[in-house]
């Protein structure tokens, strides 16, 4: 079986993540919105909560088809290819969160926006660590050495978790091990706060968890590519993928599913349903043959990184363009979709026809066949 045609189910399973992320990351209200479309408060999991580790984990799924290219290239070619993408992702991440640059000054012009206030960690930072950490264990470790990895790495964040957080609760918001080791090494100013509290669940100590969802995809996809689209391929990720997730669920019991904390337990299960779903969607594509959805979702996936930089980028835009004494984003939120939908369904639709704007743009790039990788 061909690249072309393995990767036209990675492709889908990558726009889908994508897609979801955008309608979950831009409802018309924060305080409106269908409860499967937040994250989980603190502890527990909700539909949304599965975006953010599927794309890590098709990150790495997507290594498993360029990694092993790298062997025959050399250690040269390797590194300078990582650092180059670890580098261009980081800082992408790193400008988004301090764009729009400027900010109105104490005497009413327009000043730049301190650095020393910019978030430094966040989403797409994360995904470049992950990245770069995953790829120097898969092209210097064998296989079992990344399993091997990948326990301890689950292991020790839940030792540390408990060990240095707070005694009396140790996985609450105030008193996590991983907002700690943030605060010490980033201060506040530095972190998120959208909490209530200066906490990043992006930060730099819970990215080790995250590192696993990314060998995982490594793993799933070169077996894929080395057993090929059979029955018995997707019988056995699914298979995995259901220990994983009962393993999750009895860690659930003293190391809480939680992904602002990304504790070990939720890698587990969010490995295991994406090893439910990856095999689904190959299953359903390249056997069954049923290809007609695919294209919607392919645009996405073709262009992933790309389509959600400029999703972030124009959400904060249409929140800065005033429209009299609200801004544009509320505008289209309250006025438009809210002239004839309810409060709760504005919201969505705003979202979803946001997402629509965005997957747009992607069409042309793909119809222009322009892909914009790193």
């Amino acid at each position: 079986m061909s690249d072309n045609q393995r990767y036209l189910a990675l492709d889908v399973f990558r726009g889908m993540t994508i897609c979801f992320m955008i309608i979950v990351n831009s409802p018309g209200s924060w305080d409106i919105a269908y409860g499967p479309l937040l994250h989980a408060d603190w502890h527990g999991f909700t539909p949304t909560d599965l975006v953010f580790p599927s794309f890590l984990f098709a990150v790495g799924n997507a290594m498993a088809f360029v990694m092993y290219k790298y062997e025959a290239q050399g250690s040269s070619v390797f590194w300078r290819k990582t650092l180059k993408r670890t580098f261009i992702i980081f800082l992408l991440g790193y400008l988004m969160y301090w764009f729009p640059f400027f900010q109105e000054g104490a005497g009413g012009g327009l000043e730049v926006k301190p650095i020393g206030e910019t978030r430094i960690l966040g989403v797409l930072q994360r995904i470049a660590l992950c990245y770069f950490f995953a790829s120097i264990i898969l092209h210097y470790g064998s296989k079992k050495f990344a399993i091997a990895f990948s326990a301890l790495a689950l292991l020790g964040y839940w030792i540390v978790s408990y060990a240095f957080g707070d005694p009396n609760d140790p996985y609450s918001l105030v008193g996590n091990a991983a907002l700690k080791f943030d605060l010490a090494l980033f201060g506040e100013k530095h972190l998120y706060n959208g909490e209530g509290i200066a906490f990043d669940p992006e930060g730099l100590l819970s990215t080790l968890p995250a590192i696993v969802n990314v060998i995982f995809g490594y793993l799933a996809g070169d077996f894929i590519r080395k057993h090929g689209n059979s029955y018995e391929t997707i019988a056995k990720l699914m298979l995995v993928g259901a220990l994983l997730i009962f393993a999750a669920l009895t860690w659930d019991m003293v190391f809480p599913i939680n992904k602002k904390l990304w504790t070990s337990s939720f890698v587990l299960l969010t490995v295991g349903l994406d090893l439910l779903i990856l095999p689904a969607l190959i299953y359903v594509i390249e056997i069954v043959k049923r290809k007609k959805f695919t294209h919607f979702f392919v645009v996405f996936g073709r262009n992933p990184l790309f389509i959600y930089l400029l999703s972030e980028v124009l959400l904060i835009t249409l929140y800065l363009i005033p429209v009299g004494d609200r801004s544009l984003a509320n505008w289209f939120y309250a006025t438009l979709f809210g002239s004839f939908a309810s409060p709760i369904n504005a919201s969505f639709l705003f979202a979803f026809f946001f997402m629509l704007t965005c997957w747009a743009v992607g069409y042309v790039l793909d119809k222009k066949k322009i892909y914009i990788k790193v």
